[in-house]
C-alpha cells in the first residue's frame, strides 16, 4: 500500500517493541483509540521476559509496571521480535534509549516496507548525541516523513488509569503526524500534532536531566521556591538547545516542552526525579540503579547532552551540574551554591 492510500484508512495492525511501562500503556491507548474509533485493530508488543509476555496474554495484565491496570482483549505480546512486526504498518518503538542502534541493527529485515515508525524515547545517544529519530532513520533507512515522535507529559501510570492527558505528535510529513494522532485518540488521550520533531526530541530529553536536578533538590529537603526557580530556569536552558538545533520556541512553550518538564519534575511517577531525590538523600548512583526497577534515562543522556551543548556552545549549567554530581565531580551538597554562584545578567538573555 502507498503512504497516500495507508492514510487515508487507519492502521490495521501495529507492533509495539517494548513492554515497559510506557510501551504498554501506549499499546493500550492504541487498542481503546480503536475501540472508540470503532475501527478493529491488532495490537502486539515484544517483550524480552516471557513472564511479563505471558501475563499480558493470559490476565491482560503488566503488573511489573503497571499494577492492576486492565488491558484491552486486542493487546496480545511475544518474546519473538518476528512475530510482533509481522504485517505490522505502524511500529511503535519503546526500549531504552542506549539500546535501540544494536536492537534496531537486528530488526530492520523484519520491519515491513512502507511502515511509519514511532519513538516513545526519551533520550539521546552516547558517542554520538544523536536524537532516537536520527538513530532510527541511520539504522533503517527510512525516509523523516514516516518517522514520527511522541512526547509531552506522559507519565505512563496517570494515563494507564485513564486519567485526561493531552501529548504531540511530531513529524515532517503533517499528513503522517495527522495519521498517528487519529491512530492514538481515545477518550482520555488527546494528541496535538507539529512538524517540529527537533524541539519535541529535545524537550523530551532535557527535562529528564532537570528533573534529576530538581529532585536532587527535594531530597535535600529544599522548598518550593527552590523546585520552581530549578524547573524556570530548566526550560531557558532546554530553549537555548533546540534553537541551537533548529526547534521552534512555540514547542518549548508547549506540551512537550513546557507541560513534559512541569509533569517530570513535579511527579513521584516521574522515574528521573526519583532518581535524583535519591541521590539527595545521600544514595550513590550504584545504590540508586538497585532501588529502580526502570531506567532513567537522565543518568544516560546527561553526559550527551552535556557534549551536545559544548559543541554548539550553548550554555546549560543546570545540565553541566547534574553530569558533574553523575560523575562523582560535585557532591549534591554543592550543587545548589555552584548554580547561585553564576555571573548576574538579564533574564532574558537567552
Amino acid at each position: 500500500m502507498t503512504l497516500e492510500g495507508k492514510l487515508a484508512g487507519s492502521s490495521r495492525s501495529v507492533a509495539v517493541l517494548g513492554a515497559g511501562s510506557w510501551g504498554t500503556t501506549f499499546a493500550k491507548v492504541l487498542a481503546d483509540a480503536a475501540a472508540a474509533a470503532g475501527s478493529p485493530r491488532s495490537i502486539r508488543v515484544w517483550g524480552r521476559r516471557a513472564e511479563v509476555v505471558d501475563e499480558i496474554n493470559g490476565r491482560h495484565r503488566n503488573s511489573q509496571y503497571l499494577k492492576d491496570v486492565p488491558l484491552p482483549a486486542s493487546i496480545t505480546a511475544s518474546t519473538d521480535v518476528a512475530e510482533a512486526l509481522e504485517g505490522a504498518d505502524l511500529v511503535v518503538l519503546a526500549v531504552p534509549a542506549q539500546s535501540l542502534r544494536p536492537q534496531l541493527r537486528g530488526w530492520k529485515d523484519l520491519i515491513a516496507p512502507g511502515a511509519v515508525v514511532v519513538s516513545l524515547m526519551k533520550g539521546l545517544e552516547l558517542g554520538t548525541d544523536s536524537r532516537m529519530s536520527e538513530v532510527i532513520s541511520q539504522e533503517l533507512g527510512v525516509p523523516a516523513d514516516r518517522i514520527a515522535v511522541v512526547s509531552g507529559p506522559n507519565l505512563a501510570m496517570e494515563i494507564a488509569r485513564e486519567e485526561p492527558t493531552a501529548s504531540v505528535v511530531a513529524c515532517s510529513d503533517s499528513a503522517v503526524a495527522g495519521w498517528i494522532a487519529r491512530s492514538c485518540t481515545a477518550p482520555y488521550f488527546r494528541p496535538y500534532t507539529t512538524s517540529d520533531v527537533v524541539g519535541v526530541e529535545i524537550g523530551g530529553i532535557v527535562k529528564n536531566v532537570i528533573a534529576l536536578a530538581v529532585g536532587i533538590c527535594e531530597g535535600k529537603q529544599m522548598g518550593d521556591n527552590t523546585k520552581a526557580s530549578v524547573i524556570t530556569r530548566g526550560l531557558a536552558e532546554t530553549s537555548r538547545l533546540a534553537l541551537a538545533l533548529g526547534g521552534d520556541t512555540k514547542t518549548m512553550a508547549g506540551l512537550a516542552g513546557l507541560g513534559d518538564l512541569v509533569a517530570t519534575c513535579s511527579s513521584s511517577l516521574s522515574r528521573n526525579h526519583t532518581a535524583g531525590r535519591l541521590l539527595g538523600q545521600g544514595l550513590t548512583l550504584d545504590e540508586v540503579g538497585e532501588k529502580m526497577t526502570q531506567t532513567a534515562e537522565g543518568i544516560k543522556s546527561g553526559q550527551a547532552v552535556h557534549e551536545l551543548a559544548g559543541k554548539l556552545g550553548v550554555d546549560m549549567p543546570i545540565t553541566a551540574a547534574v553530569v558533574a554530581v553523575l560523575a562523582g565531580k560535585l557532591s549534591v551538597d554543592q550543587l545548589g551554591p555552584v548554580l547561585l554562584s553564576r555571573e548576574l545578567k538579564p533574564e532574558g538573555d537567552y
